[in-house]
């Protein structure tokens, strides 16, 4: 098994234990006391470092070199927007995500 091979098995493996773990205890997540920063940290941070992003910054990158930028300032028709997650690859924006409360709807959030 190559290297890429392994990394990729072990993604698969975290990412198959957080969703277990969300199923589990799927009705203690949707209750609104659960939080968007419980969220974030327990779901959202570990789902992306499994895919290979340094969501802490563990690499000690300078801020134009950040894989992800936290509530990074952007323009969005003419406001300005913060969304939670900024991901970047050689320093140049390539996706956003925002993060919510898994028991917020997505009628909630239009």
């Amino acid at each position: 098994m190559s290297t890429a091979d392994a990394k990729l098995d072990l993604a698969r493996a975290k990412i198959a234990d957080l969703v277990e773990l969300f199923r589990t205890n799927e009705a203690a997540y949707k209750n609104p006391a659960y939080n968007e920063t419980q969220t974030r940290r327990e779901f959202i941070d570990p789902f992306f470092k499994a895919l290979g992003w340094d969501i802490d910054n563990e690499r000690g990158y300078a801020l134009a070199y950040k894989d992800v930028i936290h509530e990074d300032a952007i323009k969005v028709g003419g406001m300005t927007k913060a969304p939670d997650y900024c991901f970047r690859i050689g320093g140049q924006r390539k996706f956003f995500v925002e993060a919510k409360k898994p028991s917020v709807t997505r009628k909630e959030c239009t």
